[in-house]
Parts: structure tokens; sequence; C-alpha cells
């Protein structure tokens, strides 16, 4: 990915190397502020994270749009709070032709996905219900890229992608130390062409980038 990114604990200075425009790091401060205020009424994040969101989620969540930044039209599944599917609309702001869908089937927390991506002027579109039903007859166009963190096995990830990886659109999903078993499960049942990158945040963590996805015949 090449990129680097420096954050301070406290989150209110943030150094960049070319990578984060000021618009951009001021959209990623308005976010942060929003999450923090939701949080005690939302449980957005793991409490125990709070003091490090600009690492343990900013920093983390950056890597989803750098992995492919040549796409415009992102799915994120399973979205949650917004990580990584608000930071990369954020990224993704100053450009007209790109846009964010998020799919999120707690109706409190894409509330919250709505009221970010209106507060940092993001462009995206939050569609509350689950995964399987919103994908199933998907009438927004094509898709370039899938992306999830923190959502389900990788075997369950292609399952719930595959109405976007199936017309060719690439996923990017971030995983933890244990990604080589995973890896190893999904070949069973799947085709794919993957690239492992190390994850900035932590070494021990992967962002993994899958193209070429297809489901083996039994």
């Amino acid at each position: 990915m090449g990129r680097s990114i420096v954050l301070n604990s406290s989150g209110k200075a943030v150094q960049n190397y070319g990578d984060v425009s000021r618009e951009t790091l001021e959209r990623l401060r308005i976010y942060v502020d929003l999450v923090l205020k939701w949080q005690p009424a939302q449980n957005l994040i793991a409490p125990s994270t709070i003091p490090e969101i600009w690492t343990r989620h900013v920093a983390d969540s950056l890597q989803t749009q750098w992995s492919y930044p040549e796409a415009k039209t992102w799915v994120d599944v399973g979205s949650g709070g917004g990580f990584p599917g608000v930071v990369t609309a954020i990224l993704l702001a100053e450009d007209p032709d790109a846009h964010v869908h998020m799919i999120e089937s707690n109706q409190r927390k894409a509330a919250f996905l709505r009221t970010a991506l209106r507060e940092t002027g993001s462009s995206g579109t939050v569609h509350a219900g689950r995964i399987e039903s919103v994908a199933k007859e998907w009438p927004h166009g094509s898709v370039d890229a899938v992306s999830a963190r923190a959502l389900a096995s990788l075997d369950l990830l292609f399952q719930l992608s595959e109405p976007f990886t199936v017309t060719g659109a690439k996923a990017v999903f971030h995983k933890g130390q244990d990604f080589q078993r995973e890896v190893n499960e999904a070949s069973a049942r799947w085709h794919f062409d993957m690239i492992e990158k190390i994850s900035v945040v932590d070494p021990e963590s992967r962002m993994l980038l899958f193209s070429n996805i297809s489901n083996r015949p039994e």
C-alpha cells in the first residue's frame, strides 16, 4: 500500500505524509467527535478502545480505501459504527464519481451512519437491513469493491459478498492473527486470487485483498 500516517493518542493532532488532505482530516475529526458523542447510547466501538480510537479504528480503516484506490463504488457490509465504511466515504468525499453503500441491520446504527455521512459531507447511502436481503436484488448499479471489518469468518464473508463479486467486484477484508486458518478453510469452498498486506496499525493483522472470487463446484 505504501501509505503512512502518524496519529497522536488524543486524536487532536494528526500528521500525515501527503496521503490525507486537510479537508479530509477535518472530516475525520468531525466523524470521531460524532462517534464519541453517540457512543454512550449506541456502543459503536468497544469501550476499551475509546482512548485509541484514532489508531485502532480510524488509521486501521484508512487502509480499506488505500487497498483499492481506483475503486469508485464501494459496498461495506455489516457497517456497524462506520469503520471502515464512513472512513472510506470521507476519503472519497472530494470525488464526485465516488459513492459508498453501507449495509447495516441495526436501525439505530443505520441512523448514526446517515448522520455521519451528512455531517461530514460524504457521499454514501445507508441500507438498513440484513446483508442477504439487501444484496439479493441490487438495483444500484455495478460495484467496484466490497469491504468488511470484524464481521465474520472469511468463508461467510465470501457468501455475503457473492452478489457483488460474481459480477467482478474485488474485496478487502481486515483480519487478525488467525487469518491463515480462515484462508485455508475458505479455500475448500472458494477459488480466489489473494494479496496479503501487513496492517500498518498491527503487524500481527492483515489486509486481505481478493479478486476473481468464485464458488468451487461441489
